[in-house]
């Protein structure tokens, strides 16, 4: 007779069917179906932890693009010009300035555009 070892396979299908908690239909509750959409649903964890970094930074991009607009700039310009001056600031800061502190970010404008 082979010796199975229940106790680590039935602690496995645990393991997973508690990250299946919560989905829809069959998937909650079929083990093989439920082992399927978890595998599926790390890939697009795992994939969509970078897609968020890229929309962040287009979403960074497009609120400075708008808030140098007004002063006449492109936002190509307008980092080409900080490069030219030397001042290190990245979007993320730069985009928080363009929405929430309109003054401190024409002041950057302005000395970049001197």
């Amino acid at each position: 007779m082979r010796s199975v070892n229940h106790v680590a396979s039935r602690a496995r299908r645990k393991k997973t069917m508690k990250i299946a908690k919560g989905y829809f239909g069959r998937r909650k509750n079929v083990w093989t179906v439920a082992k399927n959409a978890i595998e599926k649903g790390l890939q697009y964890a795992y994939r969509d932890r970078k897609v968020k970094k890229r929309e962040y930074r287009a979403l960074w991009i497009q609120r400075i693009n708008a808030g140098v607009r007004e002063y006449g700039l492109s936002y190509s310009a307008f980092m080409g010009l900080l490069k030219e001056n030397n001042i290190d600031i990245n979007r993320k800061v730069l985009a928080d300035l363009a929405m929430n502190h309109p003054d401190a970010f024409k002041a950057i404008v302005e000395k970049v555009k001197k």
